[in-house]
């Protein structure tokens, strides 16, 4: 184990962008992944926890796998089955079972206990609602000073200029959750969901294009055929779990500010109202060097000729 990996916990609901998100992580040689956690969000938590499973399966990887919060803290959870289609993986289809299973722990003990074991060098990557993460910081307090920042991919920077009017559905599924996050006074890097969405997309072509790299691109093409962003005049695929990925293992693609971060609970939950501050507590990503991105997207997925995929 090289010493100089960053050593993180990945909490995701799979999803089409967390799919590939979790592609890229598994493969990463600069993080060593301590567990991997699911969360109701895009979907229900069964077919998030299996999509998940399926994707170590593919892999081979061995990574640990715990089960998380079921419904929001608070509130009926929505689904975007919608976006990611039914079986979460846009159009392709994963199979109904898995060789892989998850722990006996549940989300919220197992990563307790992994952040407890560590030296407070562990850091959450947040790819869905913060359900996990407000359960977790409601039962266990005491965690929080052993978790040195979280990386997390939503909201959207409202009061700022230039910036749409958008509700990030991470947030909005789970508002409350994400207040306790914020309470926490951990140190919180946003990636708001127009930055994968709006800077960092892949167009039609490199979309088209991943078909014939290797059977890892052909996979993303087949999840990304039934994937296209809405309400956009071109055809184009979100990257917004991807671009939270690599804010934390390649920070040089990626233009930030400090500020400050509040959450309507009740006018409009899920808000995001954000204002600058150069004390902030809360590094927001604003911009993507986009021409270096998708150069990165594109030599790490040839790294992974040697994979196949097997259903």
């Amino acid at each position: 184990m090289k010493k100089d990996k960053i050593k993180v916990i990945i909490d995701t609901d799979p999803g089409v962008d967390d799919s590939v998100c979790l592609i890229y992580a598994l493969l990463s040689k600069k993080i060593d992944i301590q567990l991997i956690t699911t969360v109701v969000g895009n979907l229900s938590i069964e077919t998030a926890t299996r999509n998940t499973l399926h994707i170590m399966d593919i892999f081979e990887s061995d990574i640990p796998v715990a089960k998380g919060a079921k419904k929001a803290m608070f509130r009926t959870s929505p689904t975007a089955e919608n976006i990611h289609q039914v079986d979460g993986m846009g159009g392709y289809q994963p199979p109904k079972t898995t060789k892989r299973k998850v722990i006996k722990e549940d989300a919220i003990e197992a990563m307790y206990r992994v952040l407890n074991e560590g030296d407070g060098d562990i850091i959450p990557i947040v790819l869905g609602p913060h359900t996990n993460m407000g359960i977790l910081f409601t039962k266990h307090p005491d965690i929080i000073a052993k978790i040195p920042k979280i990386i997390f991919m939503g909201g959207s920077p409202f009061g700022l200029p230039g910036y749409p009017d958008h509700i990030s559905f991470n947030i909005s599924s789970d508002p409350e959750s994400f207040k306790i996050v914020l309470d926490s006074k951990i140190p919180l890097v946003m990636v708001p969901s127009n930055i994968g969405r709006r800077k960092a997309h892949l167009d039609e072509e490199y979309v088209y294009n991943l078909r014939e790299v290797n059977e890892v691109g052909k996979l993303m093409f087949d999840m990304y055929s039934m994937y296209w962003e809405p309400g956009f005049p071109d055809k184009r695929i979100a990257t917004n779990d991807t671009c939270a990925l690599f804010a934390l293992t390649h920070p040089q693609l990626f233009i930030t500010r400090k500020v400050d971060v509040k959450v309507d609970l009740e006018e409009t939950p899920g808000k995001t109202i954000v204002s600058y501050n150069d004390n902030g507590n809360v590094t927001l990503v604003t911009d993507v060097k986009r021409k270096k991105f998708l150069k990165l997207l594109s030599k790490e997925l040839l790294k992974l000729n040697h994979i196949k995929i097997k259903k």
